[in-house]
């Protein structure tokens, strides 16, 4: 087992090692706190495991995921965070995450998921499977948002943590003006109308990642 830890918190990142120590006494883990750091250990070394926060100082969100999957296509993400399942764990499924768990789950729990993914599986909780089966069969109603393309989804968050069009279009690497017109889109979508509606939106369905 080798598995790198992107956590911000120390205490949070030594708890999580030591269960896995526990688990696999052979394990090698390595700890970064900050998205750029562990960016470096990815490209310096094969982890093919990654534990994932989705809240850090220097990214925040979809953009951490996807910062790692650009550079590492085949590194298998676990994210743990404190956001809600159903309110993320869609959208990073989408872009190739492994594993979606909230820290509230228990410790048992989170080695069952290191071990399906470990395995190249998936993970998904009972309470996520039966949100994902009631939107199918159309027992519960989808989400504005869900109606979204996986860029203009990116967009959306980042609009709601205050970042400028010229800064999403660098994280996204495309221009300014692509920015603004996925912006449009979004609001029309949405039916919103300004910047400021926009956030209250994202507060109100908890889509903006939490420490």
């Amino acid at each position: 087992m080798k598995v790198l830890l992107l956590e911000d918190h120390p205490i949070f990142r030594v708890g999580v090692r030591t269960l896995i120590e526990k688990r696999w006494p052979e394990a090698r883990c390595a700890e970064a706190g900050q998205l750029s750091e562990a960016m470096a250990l990815v490209h310096h070394d094969d982890w093919p495991i990654a534990i994932v926060d989705l809240h850090l100082p220097d990214a925040e969100g979809l953009e951490i995921v996807t910062s790692l999957l650009r550079i590492s296509p085949t590194l298998r993400v676990l994210v743990l965070s404190l956001n809600a399942e159903a309110a993320y764990a869609q959208r990073v499924f989408q872009l190739g995450v492994m594993a979606y768990l909230s820290k509230e789950r228990t410790s048992s729990e989170l080695i069952e998921a290191l071990e399906r993914v470990s395995r190249g599986g998936r993970y998904i909780t009972q309470s996520l499977a039966e949100h994902f089966a009631d939107l199918i069969s159309g027992q519960k109603q989808e989400a504005l948002h869900e109606g979204l393309s996986a860029q203009e989804y990116r967009v959306l968050i980042q609009l709601a943590q205050g970042h400028r069009l010229a800064h999403i279009a660098e994280q996204m690497h495309i221009s300014p003006k692509t920015v603004s017109t996925y912006r449009t889109r979004i609001l029309e979508k949405l039916n919103l109308a300004t910047n400021a509606e926009l956030v209250r939106y994202c507060l109100e369905h908890r889509l903006l990642a939490s420490s």
